[in-house]
């Protein structure tokens, strides 16, 4: 039995004709989202101005007092200049106040950093090396004792050190700041991930087949897949020892073996003293030089930081 039909017109299929002399309506097209274009964001936009104010305040504070006079310090605004334009003046009396001390914080600060802080990084560079590369007995608790050396804060090591070096004689000499700076559980840690993935196995295999052996393998195959790495850990080590100042605090005694960081605190607590000079321009401009080289190094070594960073967080 077949039901009622219904007949469809077959006008109603057909689009609707536009009126003479119209223009044809025009659909928009729904906006498609571009891959690897991230959407704008304005709540981002306005932390990422906040961090970079927070960031660059200090610096320019300090770039701007570093310009005044010791009395201009203290009647003009932090964040605008004084009438006297005295950064070039200040710098002089830095490098020759008190007989040139800085000059002699600087380059014990060099000595700590070129000793302290390229030991470290070599080691981290060899035992990172070594433990991404081969298989040993007691591996699991090397990985362990690295792991939890990463999470204990140096300051609570400082006082065990110091007692340890006072009884082997160390104290008050540079040895008992360089010696602990050699230790960078953090920089074996980064090297020891960054050696799993930068390094292939079969390259290591094929040097040995052709005869090559482990020190030269290391030298010339490994070292250079690890040059990303081993500066950023240069970095970290560089910025941890130039600012480095409870260690040396307690350690040293001497003023001619202080870095930079405890002989300006120790010109900053002149004015505290009874009978103490008053030279807050020279701290600050002593400030502003100290992180000329840091920020220096920074620039230059920004591509390899970048890269070694970023090395390892995409899987192939």
């Amino acid at each position: 039995m077949t039901g009622p039909s219904t007949t469809i017109p077959a006008t109603a299929s057909r689009p609707t004709a536009a009126p003479p002399g119209s223009a044809a309506p025009r659909l928009r097209a729904p906006r498609r989202h571009t891959p690897g274009r991230p959407g704008r964001s304005v709540l981002l936009t306005v932390l990422t101005v906040v961090v970079l104010l927070y960031s660059l305040v200090p610096l320019l504070w300090l770039l701007i007092g570093a310009t005044k006079t010791q009395r201009g310090l203290g009647r003009s605004f932090g964040l605008w200049f004084d009438g006297d334009f005295a950064l070039w003046d200040n710098i002089s009396r830095t490098f020759t106040y008190q007989d040139g001390v800085f000059g002699r914080w600087l380059l014990n600060t060099l000595l700590y950093v070129v000793v302290g802080a390229g030991g470290a990084t070599f080691l981290a560079v060899l035992g990172g090396y070594a433990l991404a590369k081969f298989s040993f007995p007691g591996k699991r608790a090397v990985f362990a004792v690295v792991i939890g050396a990463v999470a204990v804060p140096t300051t609570a090591l400082a006082v065990p050190t110091f007692l340890m070096f006072s009884r082997i004689g160390l104290t008050d000499t540079p040895w008992a700041v360089i010696v602990p700076s050699l230790i960078s559980p953090f920089g074996l840690y980064l090297m020891w991930v960054f050696a799993t993935e930068a390094i292939p196995t079969e390259l290591m295999e094929a040097a040995r087949i052709d005869g090559a052996s482990e020190l030269r393998t290391f030298f010339r195959v490994a070292l250079p897949l690890l040059a990303p790495g081993t500066v950023t850990v240069l970095l970290f080590t560089t910025v941890a020892t130039w600012n480095n100042y409870f260690l040396p605090l307690i350690m040293l005694k001497d003023p001619d073996w202080y870095p930079l960081t405890v002989g300006l605190d120790a010109w900053n607590k002149q004015a505290y003293a009874a009978g103490g000079e008053v030279v807050f321009n020279l701290v600050i401009t002593g400030s502003l030089i100290t992180i000329v080289p840091l920020i220096a190094a920074f620039l230059l070594l920004q591509k390899y930081w970048q890269s070694g960073l970023a090395a390892g967080s995409v899987k192939e």
